[in-house]
């Protein structure tokens, strides 16, 4: 699996509230066997990693992902127990942090996606998965342990800790001008199942769920959810969109009848979905993703992506998704990286291609050990450096 197969799922018309576009993605029918359920925490949380690292961020609700085929949510007593510690923060967090109140309890969580267990310790068909902060760490831990060989230019903090702590920053979705009015007047279609989210018609967000039911119920989560900085500046300045418009023409041989009017009228819808795919989801759906499983479900797959970190402009986007047996999509999130997200990604996994010596980086990189001194730095990674070293090395080639 390379790519991202929303098959099953129809676009409908778009609906627009000043810079937001809404695009429902609906299903002919339910995918049998799976639905989600949603967990409340309403706060920041600290997750335990098996590696004994702590992921740390606004998290305000958890999935329960339940193939038993029952479809009846987590009962009583299935929440996670929270420890009475209190985090202080500001108003835009760190890690993928983003906007909670100061001061406000940190739920320890273990495992960002975790087996239910009955009172006897047997595993249930259920599982709780945190959505969106899946994806978020994986991208974190991207190259995390840092140097692999103990070259001259990185500092020991570099070799002993790699890139810890690493922290990125994201926005919670009512603080993204627009969105919360636009979901509130947002008309929910039937057999709805997801939506592709646009600010200023620039691409922000994929949800798609496996049951209409389970998108109503986590419809307004959409403003509880995380958001990069480029979605939240277009956002504050982009212009507002134009709306779908269908226009039909009386032509010769044209509409005369009811039936006529119908049939008009769902060519428009076509064209519309096509000219979506085809050029505003385009990126999304033609990238090749780099896909880590993280549990297997019964008849479905929960995996997490990173895309290929391209230059060049393409939009990025990480998320996590469930599969079935043929590899389709019956749920996905996503998470739109800003173009310092990618590059950051890009020079990380150059460096690891090349062993992280900045000589040979330069040259597969076609360039010079001072301009990929000067990207370290400009990724933020700069404490990760030998300071006097690297000095030392720029002085000498600038005297060759």
């Amino acid at each position: 699996m390379t790519g991202i197969d929303l098959t099953g799922l129809d676009v409908r018309p778009a609906q627009v509230w000043g810079g937001v576009r809404l695009v429902p993605l609906v299903r002919a029918a339910p995918v049998p066997g799976l639905r989600l359920h949603r967990e409340v925490y309403g706060g920041r949380g600290a997750v335990d990693l098996p590696d004994r690292t702590t992921y740390t961020s606004y998290i305000p609700h958890g999935f329960v992902a339940d193939w038993t085929g029952a479809g009846a949510a987590a009962g009583p007593g299935r929440e996670s127990a929270a420890y009475g510690t209190v985090l202080g923060g500001g108003e835009r967090g760190r890690g993928g942090r983003a906007g909670p109140p100061d001061c406000v309890p940190v739920r320890r969580i273990h495992r960002m996606a975790k087996r239910r267990r009955d009172t006897e310790g047997r595993a249930e068909a259920r599982l709780r998965f945190l959505p969106l902060h899946l994806a978020l760490e994986g991208y974190l831990a991207l190259h995390f342990g840092g140097p692999s060989v103990v070259w001259d230019e990185w500092s020991r903090e570099a070799v002993r800790h790699g890139l810890s702590p690493r922290a990125e920053a994201a926005y919670a979705g009512w603080s993204v001008p627009g969105l919360t009015e636009a979901l509130r007047v947002f008309e929910v279609h039937p057999g709805q199942c997801g939506l592709l989210l646009y600010v200023a018609d620039a691409l922000a967000a994929a949800f798609v769920v496996p049951h209409p039911d389970d998108y109503r119920l986590l419809h307004p989560t959409l403003v509880e959810d995380l958001y990069g900085e480029l979605v939240h500046q277009y956002a504050h300045y982009g212009a507002p969109v134009a709306g779908f418009t269908a226009r039909i023409r009386d032509g010769a041989g044209g509409v005369r009848t009811l039936a006529d009017l119908r049939a008009a009228a769902l060519r428009q819808e076509r064209d519309w979905a096509a000219a979506h795919d085809g050029l505003m989801a385009r990126d999304l759906l033609e990238t090749s993703y780099a896909f880590e499983r993280v549990q297997r479900m019964g008849p479905f797959a929960l995996h997490r992506f990173l895309p290929p970190f391209e230059r060049g402009g393409t939009e990025q986007h990480i998320g996590e998704l469930i599969t079935d047996h043929k590899g389709r999509a019956v749920y996905l999130k996503t998470f739109r990286l800003s173009e310092n997200q990618i590059r950051k990604g890009y020079l990380l996994r150059r460096l690891a291609d090349c062993d992280w010596h900045l000589g040979r980086t330069a040259e597969a990189l076609g360039t010079s050990y001072a301009e990929v001194v000067r990207r370290v730095r400009g990724a933020g990674l700069d404490p990760l450096l030998n300071a006097h070293v690297v000095a030392q090395r720029l002085r000498e080639d600038r005297e060759s």
